[in-house]
């Protein structure tokens, strides 16, 4: 889909762009998922290359930051913020003095907002304008995202310093008798906190990938555009870029405080692993002396006195549950089952 708006709103949509020369108030053409036709169309009535989508996913620096005349070219990963796994999909400026275009392959909410302030027209008038306005809006977005990503981070933290041996399936606390200590629950609810905290450190990933990009482009717009750039556009550029710069500091946070979570938990399911191998050592322990209690009398020797004896038969069963009784009440009291 391309539109070209201006600060009043949509001035022109899918084929009514064809016209030449672009009014000079649609200072910004928008391509969504762009079709090989509408590309052609956007380049015919910009005079502009528009970047491919392969060219847009480059990861080098040069790639993803280059000036042709006074045109520059710029792209970064951003997330989709739409859906839970916050997909990476690629998002490119061309931004010229008189005119931006933007090429993007998923909807974006920044995108939306700016175009609203636009129809109302209390929205940026010119293609700097819209530039700023619209790195602001994905900056308001990434921060959005990164709180939401602290609070499920304070939530995970909560339910694993609060696991213990009566944890139910959501890892939380119960009190409901004998089967809240169930191991296959127990295990469950470790796999599910193992699960939720690798979701949160893939999309804080992401969300790293997005602060690099707009963090890279910021100062390479304000160090090589300073030509035309208005001081008060140059301040809001390094505004914006101090902006990203607490959000990176915020992000690294939050990736320490998985890895933390990430050890913690792993901790919890080493300690589950050391009580089954503990009690199975302590059955295997109590199991000996009953055996070697019974194999001495099972030895076939001609003169064995107890053979002899009414009582022989119930004290030996004495014997071994003696043998058996001692060692696991003394373990007891220790504590180590």
């Amino acid at each position: 889909m391309i539109t070209l708006h201006g600060s009043e709103g949509v001035v022109a949509e899918g084929q009514d762009c064809a016209a030449r020369p672009l009014p000079a108030h649609g200072t910004w053409l928008d391509l969504d998922d762009p079709s090989e036709a509408e590309t052609a169309l956007a380049e015919t009535v910009t005079g502009l290359t528009v970047p491919s989508r392969s060219a847009l996913s480059e990861v080098q620096n040069s790639r993803r930051l280059n000036r042709r005349r006074d045109a520059f070219y710029l792209s970064t990963p951003m997330v989709s913020f739409r859906d839970d796994d916050l997909s990476l999909r690629p998002l490119g400026f061309v931004l010229t003095p008189e005119r931006l275009l933007t090429v993007r392959f998923q909807p974006l909410a920044a995108f939306d907002t700016v175009k609203a302030r636009q129809a109302e027209r209390d929205g940026p008038a010119s293609s700097v304008e819209t530039f700023l306005a619209l790195v602001e809006e994905l900056i308001d977005r990434l921060a959005d995202t990164l709180e939401t990503l602290s609070d499920e981070l304070d939530s995970l933290s909560t339910r694993i310093f609060t696991f213990d041996t009566s944890a139910n399936g959501n890892g939380r606390r119960e009190e409901s008798g004998p089967k809240s200590f169930a191991p296959k629950r127990r295990d469950l609810a470790l796999r599910r906190l193992l699960r939720a905290i690798g979701r949160r450190g893939k999309a804080l990933s992401k969300l790293r990938a997005a602060l690099l990009g707009l963090g890279r482009i910021l100062p390479y717009v304000a160090g090589e555009a300073e030509g035309w750039l208005k001081p008060e556009e140059r301040a809001r550029c390094e505004s914006l870029r101090l902006d990203v710069a607490s959000l990176d500091e915020f992000e690294t946070r939050l990736s320490e405080t998985v890895q933390f979570l990430l050890d913690a938990t792993l901790g919890l399911i080493n300690m589950e692993q050391n009580n089954t191998f503990r009690v199975l050592t302590v059955v295997s322990v109590i199991g000996i002396p009953p055996t070697l209690m019974a194999s001495v009398y099972g030895m076939n020797f001609k003169h064995m006195p107890e053979l002899d004896w009414t009582f022989g038969y119930p004290f030996g069963l004495a014997v071994i549950a003696a043998s058996a009784l001692v060692p696991a009440v003394y373990f007891k009291l220790k504590g180590w089952f």
